[in-house]
């Protein structure tokens, strides 16, 4: 096993998985809520999104699945306009609760099926496993296996980083700053959202 590849490859997915986008500020936003639990119902959901769309690229790498470049485009456009919506769902939370005195924000609910529907439909995702994830297909030998140890990585990192996330997260919602980084996150959704549509059809 080439282990300087492989720790390539997590240091990689880390920063990915860390850097502000759809996944990382739903996983965070839901926790201000519902804490761990709904959170980690959110993390599985994203979760099992990353594993079909390892298993898109696997089966695409072996010749398997050939991947439509409009019906992609389609995917991604329409999991932009969930995430826009998911954005404009929080500044619209943000800005009614600042309206009353002494009101609690509610962020967003989460869930498996939000999870799940944010990252599969995650533009930086898709990018990731149809373009980054074969260049480490040679960590091992034998592709098979290259395949398990990446994906039980992904999986491993996944979890641990979105989990590290929400603690951060967790902490800065005891502070004044909290309607404030609500609205930040919801502000940068939209954003991604917008950029990805935009990508789409330049």
């Amino acid at each position: 096993m080439n282990v300087s590849e492989w720790l390539l490859y997590c240091f990689a997915v880390v920063v990915m998985i860390a850097t502000p986008g759809p996944v990382m500020l739903l996983v965070a936003s839901v926790g201000l809520k519902g804490g761990y639990s709904a959170a980690l119902k959110t993390i599985f959901g994203t979760n099992f999104a990353s594993l079909i769309l390892i298993l898109c690229s696997v089966l695409s790498l072996k010749g398997i699945l050939q991947i439509n470049a409009q019906a992609l485009n389609v995917i991604q456009v329409l999991g932009c306009l969930y995430i826009g919506y998911l954005g404009l769902s929080i500044l619209k939370e943000v800005r009614c609760s600042t309206q009353k005195q002494n009101a609690i924000i509610q962020p967003i609910q989460g869930g498996f099926q939000k999870g799940f529907l944010v990252g599969i439909s995650n533009p930086k995702d898709i990018i990731f496993f149809a373009a980054f994830f074969p260049q480490f297909i040679g960590v091992t030998p034998q592709i098979n296996l290259s395949l398990m140890v990446l994906t039980l990585s992904w999986i491993v990192l996944d979890f641990l980083t979105l989990s590290l996330v929400y603690l951060g997260f967790k902490r800065l919602s005891r502070s004044r700053v909290y309607p404030h980084l609500l609205g930040l996150c919801g502000t940068i959704l939209i954003m991604v959202a917008l950029y990805g549509i935009y990508s789409v059809f330049s």
